[in-house]
């Protein structure tokens, strides 16, 4: 198995299959390093998501994206990327954890949890799904607790509260509420955010004024128990009766991965990776990064849609440093 490449591309999602397909334009030796299925970030959203953008928006390399809507479902973009990749016969290794990126030289080293790959360059492609922002309550350990949504039917005649107020929490509490869940919403702010989907945010205001959904606003969760919930409230302490907890209060990248890497972050609360904005290339040398890991913990600044230029901007720097005399 061959274990030299020019290019390692870490993350199979959208946008590392965009740097993929433009590697191999380019002629570049490229592998691209996946710890799940293919778009697994994708494959883990809800079953019945609708995405804010439109299908053409979700396109890479100029290929059509057909949907029934003009905003396609879950199943539907992981047609489209599993069907890129095959068709393009892609270079991807799925299932296989990057465990670290360090550069030793000139070159860098890529180890996995099966195999250690050498590389001239390095892209991070990884997104942020896999970390969920914690409560940090006691009990928040019960297996009651989940920071992931999946499928409303699991929820249904159970009293269930969704922590969040963003898209995923809203979609997730009008779904299970639709089949069947009572279903309260623990709310942070004053009011459900303002970034909710537009066609959705009236849906889930009036279903808490006319009293279908229950909203607590400002207020958080204290503590998590076998059977109920404590909130703290403008009020105080209160307690709810309580079957399961949804906590859908957003998620971060893997900062502890990009620091080993030698990849510098600002000591604010935003914690932005030190990259070229022209180029996409870190502090380190020959190390690039794409996609949305690009924000930080401002998870909702980078988007398919406006990072999928990443791949030819990266792909035109390593062209032209590999033109540039040693």
């Amino acid at each position: 198995m061959k274990k030299e490449f020019d290019l390692i591309i870490v993350g199979g999602g959208p946008i590392g299959i965009a740097c993929g397909l433009e590697a191999k334009k380019k002629g570049l030796s490229y592998l691209i390093i996946e710890k799940g299925p293919i778009v697994n970030s994708l494959f883990n959203y809800p079953v019945n998501m609708q995405f804010f953008s439109s299908s053409e928006k979700l396109e890479i390399d100029e290929i059509p994206f057909i949907s029934k809507e003009a905003k396609p479902k879950r199943n539907e973009a992981l047609e489209y990327y599993r069907r890129i990749v095959t068709s393009n016969k892609l270079n991807i290794h799925l299932f296989e954890k990057v465990n670290s990126v360090k550069k030793i030289g000139e070159r860098f080293q890529t180890e996995t949890e099966k195999e250690t790959y050498e590389s001239r360059y390095v892209i991070i492609a990884t997104g942020f799904y896999d970390m969920p922002n914690k409560l940090d309550v006691p009990g928040e350990e019960l297996p009651k607790v989940s920071h992931y949504y999946k499928d409303p039917h699991f929820y249904a005649s159970q009293k269930l509260a969704v922590v969040g107020a963003s898209n995923s929490a809203v979609d997730a509490a009008l779904e299970c509420w639709r089949k069947g869940a009572d279903v309260t919403m623990i709310i942070r702010g004053p009011e459900v955010g303002q970034r909710v989907k537009y066609w959705v945010r009236p849906d889930i205001i009036n279903r808490i004024e006319e009293g279908s959904i229950k909203a607590y606003f400002n207020t958080t969760v204290s503590e998590v128990k076998e059977k109920e919930i404590v909130l703290k409230t403008q009020d105080g302490l209160e307690s709810i009766e309580n079957d399961f907890v949804l906590a859908l209060t957003g998620y971060r990248p893997n900062f502890k991965f990009l620091e080993n890497m030698g990849i510098d972050l600002s000591q604010d609360k935003k914690r932005l990776p030190d990259y070229d904005s022209e180029t996409m290339e870190t502090n380190v040398e020959g190390l690039y990064l794409a996609g949305v890991i690009c924000g930080g913990m401002e998870t909702h600044k980078w988007f398919i849609e406006n990072s999928r230029v990443h791949a030819k901007t990266i792909m035109a720097h390593i062209l032209k440093e590999q033109s540039v005399p040693a």
